[in-house]
């Protein structure tokens, strides 16, 4: 790719009658609110499984090596490399290759610059990259007050990366289209990119759960065709070795009610690596990187057909 763009981007029921539970679905269809409990993850995702059903199950990837169906569009999914993407298996061929973040250590320069090389050598003919929590240097407002955990932790290197660099690297993902809050239409495709992720160890891009994310989410246009986000949603490709949930309740939510994407692709939980459904989105977590920090995973590819559109002006637009 020759060129980069950056952007930031009731009714009349009686008061007496028992509202059924589709009536209840119907009246709030696209209205997000913080759920009560939106600290407890895993509580959340349990009552909901027993309460009814949430559609959810597993699905076996597309093979890479199966042949692309004709008028259809092919996507490769890959997430959290970090700077090992020469130790990673092969990536397939396909139109439209999407990073869901953490592609560096901590995002310093020199692994930036690296990253974008690895992207020029590969033969999509589209690439699409969000930042994750290993990008600090992506998150201004951490790299400003400089006191995080992170930002402590590797104080002695971060420190060296000057002002007027990390202000402006994005501007080093020549190869790519790089999104941060912000929506992009490829080949006829709505997708839109968000690094946000609740908190962990004060790392890039997090967020208190509840409003704090909700605000982020509520950025999302509905309708869009291909969600990308760090951050798993609840209960896909969110369960840790600990056997706990660690997605966004907002996210799901937001997701399931308003957005409404054929595909969301996301990583950061290494061990939630794989393909689930609600039997409306497919949900990849695209984690290359096992949660030892190797390289092990597979890309993820599926296919679309793809939209019909007026001209090639109409190809990449923003």
């Amino acid at each position: 790719m020759s060129f980069r763009r950056f952007l930031r981007a009731t009714g009349s029921r009686s008061m007496s009658a028992k509202p059924r539970d589709e009536d209840i679905e119907d009246e709030y269809a696209g209205e997000v609110a913080v759920h009560p409990e939106t600290h407890r993850p895993t509580y959340v995702w349990d009552t909901m499984k027993n309460r009814s059903s949430t559609g959810y199950r597993v699905v076996t990837p597309v093979c890479p090596d199966t042949p692309k169906p004709e008028d259809h569009t092919r996507f490769v999914c890959i997430s959290d490399t970090f700077s090992r993407t020469s130790h990673m298996a092969k990536i397939p061929e396909g139109d439209i290759l999407i990073h869901a973040g953490n592609f560096s250590n901590i995002g310093l320069p020199r692994e930036v610059v690296a990253f974008n090389e690895f992207l020029g050598h590969l033969p999509h003919r589209h690439k699409i990259v969000i930042a994750g929590n290993h990008e600090v240097t992506f998150d201004r407002q951490l790299m400003t007050e400089q006191n995080s955990h992170v930002f402590m932790s590797f104080a002695t290197a971060l420190q060296e990366v000057k002002q007027e660099d990390w202000k402006h690297i994005p501007a080093l993902l020549t190869n790519c289209t790089y999104l941060e809050d912000a929506e992009v239409n490829i080949m006829g495709f709505r997708i839109y990119g968000s690094p946000w992720q609740p908190e962990f160890c004060d790392w890039a891009f997090n967020l208190q759960r509840g409003q704090p994310l909700l605000d982020k989410w509520n950025l999302i246009p509905a309708g869009i065709d291909v969600l990308v986000t760090h951050g798993p949603p609840l209960g896909h490709g969110d369960l840790t070795t600990s056997k706990e949930r660690a997605g966004c309740v907002e996210l799901l939510t937001t997701v399931q009610r308003r957005v409404k994407p054929k595909y969301h692709i996301f990583g950061h939980i290494h061990e939630g690596y794989g393909v689930t459904t609600d039997n409306k989105t497919t949900f990849i977590n695209a984690s290359i990187c096992t949660v030892n920090y190797s390289p092990s995973n597979k890309p993820i590819v599926f296919d679309l057909p793809t939209p019909k559109i007026p001209n090639m002006e109409a190809e990449t637009s923003l």
